[in-house]
């Protein structure tokens, strides 16, 4: 392809933000630092103005959508900064299963690939429909958006793994399902619902499905350390690319030292 062909190719592109509002009202994941942001200089300012606006931003890594890198729970592994850039994009599917799920229900791979063309190496974005409980949706609703969200199956984390997923995105407060996260103790009523629903769907209580030793935040524990990491609360207009394969590319900070990075988060269709 000539680069004029190419120029005009991507003109003609549609870009699709992916990425949620940010705000200090944007909550962080359980028990981490918020959003603090405030003025240092003001064009006004004293005396005679300081000239332009300034600010001093606080946060942790971990509130609006955000890339979790190897380090945030494997020590050994690459900080966000030493990921190479082409890691973050690629050719990917975004897979819309929000008429399949409900509050602390499980997507498999099997849901997953019936509703949309997954290829190996894939960049992996996973649309529950819980991203209509953001902070700043019309349904905004903090405990279904972070503590009853869905979550995957026994198997996914291997099922990722064997398909050479690139990374993953959920359009929620964590890829992994939060009764496998410290959730399950900060909220026990909640636990004692999920325990139910999964007794009631699979026969099994939920320590026979995920025991605790082999399941605890398996998508960070077990898939960090084989380089498999992933976005959380995705957002924008991921309901536009329900079910579409698109090129996806995720923006985080170049920092050596961050473990991980709030991001902007981007689908491109021709």
């Amino acid at each position: 392809m000539q680069i004029s062909e190419f120029i005009e190719l991507m003109g003609q592109a549609k870009i699709y933000d992916l990425t949620q509002r940010l705000s200090v009202h944007t909550p962080p994941w359980p028990s981490y630092m918020p959003l603090g942001i405030q003025y240092f200089k003001r064009l006004a300012g004293a005396h005679q103005g300081q000239g332009a606006n300034g600010q001093i931003i606080t946060t942790s890594n971990h509130v609006g959508t955000h890339i979790d890198g190897e380090i945030h729970f494997h020590a050994s592994g690459r900080s966000i900064g030493d990921m190479p850039l082409d890691h973050w994009y690629g050719p990917g599917v975004v897979v819309d299963i929000s008429e399949d799920v409900e509050d602390y229900d499980l997507y498999s791979p099997e849901l997953l690939m019936k509703r949309a063309d997954i290829q190996s190496g894939d960049i992996l974005l996973i649309n529950t429909g819980y991203n209509r409980f953001a902070w700043d949706q019309p349904e905004s609703d903090e405990l279904r958006y972070f503590v009853r969200h869905p979550g995957p199956s026994p198997d996914f984390h291997e099922w990722a793994l064997d398909m050479k997923i690139k990374w993953i995105g959920v359009d929620c407060g964590s890829a992994d399902h939060p009764m496998n996260t410290i959730i399950r103790n900060w909220h026990p009523r909640d636990f004692a619902a999920a325990d139910q629903k999964m007794q009631a769907t699979y026969g099994k209580s939920w320590d026979e499905l995920f025991p605790l030793e082999e399941y605890y935040q398996v998508m960070h524990l077990k898939l960090f350390p084989k380089g498999l990491v992933h976005a959380e609360n995705v957002g924008g207009q991921i309901n536009e690319v329900s079910n579409k394969r698109l090129w996806i590319g995720l923006f985080p900070l170049r920092g050596i030292e961050l473990e991980s990075s709030m991001c902007r988060l981007i689908a491109i269709e021709p």
